[in-house]
């Protein structure tokens, strides 16, 4: 027995065991689940070492004591410690239990791990998978951008090819007139040189050759123009109308005499217009029936040339003379220090459409209006401050486009009750005399140089 105990002491397994529950203890809480299952699987190994050493050693001891010594101390202490063993089994199974759902569990922990990083990568894909789709969209916008801008620029270049052709007929039509000219002059030029004095007083003179009247560029384009002028109506009564409106209001504060104001400005450039025109005309006339002898006739080659010449219109002229007749109105008023001419924008660009309009076949004009007429729905449209209910016209805002007495382009009127009473009144209390201001005298005051045809002499 004593060799037994010596080898245990020698051994030193329980100060080992104590050594290594110390560390345990140290390392407990940063050591993994793992490494502290094996730290307590190695102190059960030795605490079962020094248990089976011991035993050794308590069999050994009873040997030596005899059949009957140490028994009360076997049944007092070593029974009852092994009966706790045995029922400590129970506890191990539990433990065993635990153990297993640990595992269970830990099994658990492992799967879902998995599967979180197995979907975390799936995320990564559709990711990317989105990105690429990102990416494919921007690059079919840019294509569409950029076949959009190629569309755009094919139609501008359509339309300014279609605008060559145009030009190019134009200039066809005028080299084919040229060449007639050119062809009738070369005629008149071998008549004159072929035959002598004498023999022609002998000869019947030959009737001259008729001339095929073929419809002119004016007549060609007629419809083209009618349009783009009655448009440009419609643009001036929308926005330069207003402009003018806009700016009279800074001057004046009664609306009812700024309106009357834009509305005598358009009936007298028209009426300017139309008298610039049969000026012009009669020029025009004079001039090219001194060397006329073209395919058309007088009148068309008169038309042609205006409308090619447009540019030669005084406007300006026109312009003063509508300030001028404006000036002298009994009808409108305006302040002293402010004269009519900043309305001449205004002026100009009815100056100018009027004066165009003459060109057309037939001519177009506005229609006649008057105070206290009778309102007429296919003339004109009631303004927003109007009576509806009223039958005559107060004063009108905008003259209504006539073509052969028919209405193409509606004007403006306003229709109150009492019109013409008030009318009536309101002309026997106006009375108005005004100095022309010194920017309209310098303006009436401005000289052009005439143009060949002005001057009357055909230019070369």
């Amino acid at each position: 027995m004593a060799d037994g105990l010596r080898r245990l002491v020698g051994a030193e397994s329980g100060r080992v065991l104590q050594e290594k529950l110390e560390s345990w203890y140290r390392d407990y809480e940063i050591n993994s689940c793992d490494q502290n299952l094996n730290r307590c699987c190695e102190i059960i190994e030795l605490n079962s070492q020094i248990q089976g050493q011991l035993f050794t050693i308590l069999n050994e001891t009873s040997q030596e004591g005899g059949h009957y010594a140490g028994v009360e101390t076997i049944k007092t202490r070593l029974l009852p410690w092994l009966g706790t063993c045995f029922s400590c089994a129970t506890s191990e199974r539990l433990f065993e239990t635990n153990l297993s759902l640990t595992q269970d569990s830990f099994e658990r922990e492992r799967q879902l791990r998995e599967l979180a990083s197995s979907q975390t990568f799936q995320l990564q894909e559709l990711q990317e998978e989105l990105t690429s789709t990102r990416l494919q969209l921007n690059h079919v916008q840019q294509d569409l951008k950029t076949s959009r801008a190629q569309e755009k620029d094919a139609l501008r270049k359509l339309d300014r090819l279609n605008d060559y052709e145009q030009q190019i007929q134009i200039l066809r039509d005028e080299i084919s007139i040229l060449d007639a000219q050119k062809s009738v002059l070369q005629s008149r030029l071998a008549r004159s040189r072929s035959p002598s004095p004498r023999h022609s007083e002998n000869k019947s003179p030959s009737p001259l050759p008729l001339r095929s009247c073929s419809p002119g560029r004016a007549r060609r384009t007629n419809a083209s123009r009618r349009a783009c002028l009655v448009a440009r109506f419609g643009d001036i009564y929308a926005q330069e109308r207003l402009d003018a409106e806009t700016l009279l209001r800074t001057y004046i504060s009664d609306m009812e005499m700024v309106q009357r104001i834009i509305y005598i400005a358009a009936v007298e450039s028209f009426h300017a217009a139309k008298m610039a025109y049969r000026q012009f005309k009669i020029r025009v006339r004079e001039t090219l029936s001194l060397g006329h002898s073209g395919p058309e006739s007088l009148e068309d080659t008169v038309l042609d040339y205006i409308v090619r010449h447009e540019d030669l219109y005084d406007v300006q002229a026109s312009v003063n003379e509508v300030i001028r007749s404006m000036n002298i109105n009994p009808k409108i008023s305006f302040p002293p220090e402010i004269d009519f001419i900043v309305i001449s924008t205004l002026i100009r660009e009815l100056c100018r459409v009027a004066f165009s309009m003459q060109t057309l076949i037939p001519p177009l004009d506005i229609a006649f209006g008057t105070d206290g007429e009778l309102f007429s729905e296919t003339k004109y449209h009631r303004s927003f401050d109007s009576d509806f209910t009223a039958a005559l016209v107060a004063y009108h805002v905008w003259p209504a486009l006539m073509e052969n007495d028919v209405v193409i382009v509606k004007g403006e009127a306003v229709t109150k009750r009492g019109a013409l009473w008030s009318h009536r009144s309101r002309s026997r209390g106006r009375s108005r005399s005004r100095s022309t201001s010194p920017l309209l005298s310098h303006h009436l005051s401005r000289s052009r140089s005439p143009s060949p045809l002005r001057s009357g002499s055909p230019s070369n």
